[in-house]
């Protein structure tokens, strides 16, 4: 079976998971985290990060929730996550690189070390400056999800896609964060209800980070 080194909070993390999960692999999760540095982990992947995953008997590792999304979409037909005509498979990847980079880059990441990694490593007060400026450039990030909403179905088009998980995955950890402010942002709440809804995203939701609480609608569908 295969294994998947994983944080509970890492946005690519929980990208692989909703993949696995919207294809039915079959896996077990191995709580990891990237800060310690374990050797069995470093060896696994010498850049300490999160996912990892492993089948032991076959002899396979496979590392970053990109290339880990693509192995699956070419040798599982379920769920196609990368699909359409060369145009609409350019803009899904588009879409996903926007969000794995520039979303993370931008939000996720400072969020991540002011809210968690200083709580729960350091143990260190957040910085209230950076916070503030995440919250701002989050909202952008939200507009631009609403404009591409208004004009699709689907994130990257009609069809559900890679770029909507990775989208969810990212937006999912902010969330929990407590770093979104959903008024004003009707499509892609209607849009995230329709994510959260789905079976994969169930454990995600239930899932909680020790001493660091979500808002109370972290987890409703209708919120």
């Amino acid at each position: 079976m295969w294994q998947l080194f994983q944080f509970p909070l890492c946005p690519f993390s929980r990208k692989v998971r909703l993949i696995l999960a919207e294809k039915g692999v079959a896996h077990e999760l191995v709580r990891e985290n990237p800060w310690d540095r374990r050797d069995e982990f470093m060896d696994l992947n010498p850049a300490g990060e999160t996912p990892v995953l492993v089948e032991t008997e076959q002899g396979i590792t496979l590392i970053g929730s990109q290339p880990i999304a693509e192995y699956f979409d070419e040798t599982v037909d379920k769920m196609p996550m990368i699909h359409g005509n060369a145009v609409m498979r350019a803009e899904i990847r588009r879409l996903v690189e926007w969000f794995d980079e520039k979303l993370f880059r931008e939000v996720v990441e400072p969020m991540m070390v002011e809210r968690m990694r200083k709580r729960l490593v350091s143990h260190e007060s957040p910085d209230t400056r950076i916070l503030r400026e995440a919250m701002r450039v989050a909202n952008n990030h939200l507009d631009y999800v609403d404009y591409l909403l208004d004009h699709r179905r689907w994130m990257a088009g009609p069809g559900l896609s890679l770029a909507d998980f990775t989208a969810a995955a990212h937006i999912s950890v902010i969330d929990y964060l407590g770093a979104l402010d959903w008024r004003g942002h009707k499509p892609t709440k209607d849009w995230y209800a329709v994510m959260k809804s789905r079976p994969a995203f169930r454990p995600l939701l239930g899932e909680r980070m020790e001493v660091i609480v979500p808002p109370n609608h972290y987890d409703k569908v209708d919120f």
